[in-house]
């Protein structure tokens, strides 16, 4: 599944419902509410799904049910343990002590790598293919570094520590971070940066369009500086995708670029240092929204190293293994972009991260079911847990011959149904958002779950079948998602809909 190719970039859309703390309830392995929206039209148990029928004596009773059912439609618990706050997980693996090590060695050779004007890291030549032409060509390394020094000069007091003297590029074309080279902000050299960053952004747009065409749809109902934020952090999502999976002879020089990668969103966020165009994007989103966590960036390039051949991880034994890589992948996003999009009154960030792991694990498990056979035959990868392949009696011999039986299909009804229960419990935290935030949120919501219905509609074959929504079943969905956005779609849903029950801060 190339990970955060579909990762989060389709999540990217709903990102800003995708926040780090997810803290504290217990959830229960119980039932699913059932609701039109996203498929389910009646109530549907994924504890039945999951177990053999049990005799009335050993069954929870109806009003246990009962109250577990009205915790889930509250959005208060989820199946399969307890949220976690998957942004303190630190846990060792090889992988990270390999990019520790690249690290080590890349700083003995030079503390400070500065750009050579003619690569970009991460702007491979399959996405210069895939956009149609080259890329940050339209300015020198010179200019990079004047326009940053001017957006240094905006940001507010205190935000940026000085640059290291160590650190400093050794190039006499570099302005210093205490550079006062604009007057005035409407001097001609000031309207040249503002071209250059104009540039640029229009650029992440077009990256973005390439390669997430319904993300990028998405993006065109937000105001122009939301949207031009989000392309900013789609784009370094994509390169850092790209720095992964991109054709290499040497597994080395992957582990020394991705050390570099991080390094240099290290020192952007302390010191306000770029070394190229598209960092400049990246450095005004970080000036525009100073309270943005460096965080979701760092676990991100963590989750990167989970789909590493050799390195990462290819089989996930438990669903809790799976969660963790479901946030560092795609919740991670939702971090990224979530000051971008605000709240609404009487909510802050600690109530909109409420479901926001639930948004995250909906897209990423969404994708996982849909690409459950491109992921065995062309990458070699089983994402579904092994314990629910054992639960339903299903073999990876099974999944690699492509062959879809009743245990299969039983085992994608108990998938799906619990990828919609997160779906249904992340539908609350659109209201947690600004207003104005909430139609493009909404919509990819929308429109990423009825990728489960065509799951079902193929008869629940994703070994030998793609699921697909078109673009005209996508544009179709959206005068549906703006009433769900509207106050009175709280107490008078469409139909299938359950109403929204939200608590105030």
């Amino acid at each position: 599944m190339k990970v955060s190719t579909k990762l989060c970039y389709a999540v990217c859309t709903c990102a800003p419902l995708l926040t780090r703390a997810w803290i504290g309830n217990k959830m229960h392995f119980s039932g699913v509410p059932g609701t039109n929206t996203y498929g389910l039209s009646t109530p549907t148990s994924l504890f039945s799904l999951a177990t053999p029928p049990q005799s009335s004596g050993k069954s929870s009773s109806a009003a246990q049910k009962s109250q577990q059912h009205e915790q889930i439609e509250m959005g208060r618990v989820l199946e399969g343990g307890q949220v976690i706050d998957f942004s303190s997980v630190k846990a060792s693996s090889h992988a990270e002590h390999a990019l520790a090590q690249a690290r080590h060695h890349l700083l003995q050779k030079s503390p400070s790598p500065t750009w050579d004007g003619r690569t970009i890291l991460g702007i491979n030549d399959d996405v210069i293919a895939e956009v149609g032409h080259d890329l940050g060509t339209f300015c020198t390394s010179a200019q990079v570094q004047e326009v940053a020094a001017y957006l240094r000069s905006q940001a507010p007091a205190g935000l940026f520590e000085p640059l290291p003297k160590h650190l400093q590029p050794q190039t006499d074309n570099a302005p210093s971070l205490d550079s006062s080279l604009v007057s005035s902000n409407d001097s001609a050299e000031t309207l040249k940066y503002r071209e250059i960053m104009a540039q640029a952004y229009f650029e992440s747009g077009e990256v973005t369009s390439a390669f997430a065409k319904t993300f990028y749809m998405g993006t065109m109902l937000l105001d122009e500086p939301a949207r031009e934020a989000i392309w900013a952090v789609y784009v370094w999502c994509r390169r850092t995708d790209e720095i992964v999976d991109a054709p290499r002879d040497d597994g080395d020089d992957m582990l020394e670029d991705l050390s570099s990668w991080e390094l240099r969103l290290e020192r952007l966020w302390q010191y306000g240092q770029v070394q190229d165009v598209f960092d400049l994007c990246l450095l005004d989103l970080r000036i525009q929204y100073p309270t943005l966590d460096i965080t979701p960036f760092m676990d991100m390039i963590r989750g990167m190293l989970m789909d590493v051949p050799e390195l990462g991880v290819d089989r996930y034994e438990a669903f809790d293994e799976l969660h963790l890589y479901c946030y560092r992948v795609a919740g991670t996003v939702g971090l990224m972009s979530l000051p971008v999009f605000g709240c609404a009154d009487g909510f802050n960030d600690e109530v909109a991260r409420e479901p926001a792991l639930s948004l995250g694990v909906a897209f990423q498990l969404t994708n996982i079911l849909r690409d459950v056979g491109e992921d065995a035959s062309e990458r070699g990868r089983v994402y579904l847990p092994q314990e629910d392949l054992r639960r339903f009696g299903v073999t990876e011999e099974q999944i690699f011959a492509q062959k879809v039986d009743e245990n299969y299909i039983n085992m994608m009804k108990f998938q799906i149904a619990r990828a919609r229960m997160y779906y249904e419990r992340a539908r609350r935290g659109v209201f947690m958002l600004a207003p104005e935030s909430r139609l493009p949120v909404q919509s990819s919501l929308d429109a990423y779950g009825r990728i489960l219905d065509k799951i079902e509609a193929n008869g629940y074959d994703s070994l030998t079948k793609r699921a697909y929504v078109d673009k005209w079943e996508k544009l179709s969905i959206i005068p549906f998602s703006w009433y769900r956005t509207q106050d009175i779609s709280q107490w008078l849903p469409l139909p299938g809909d359950r109403p929204v029950q939200l608590d105030q801060v």
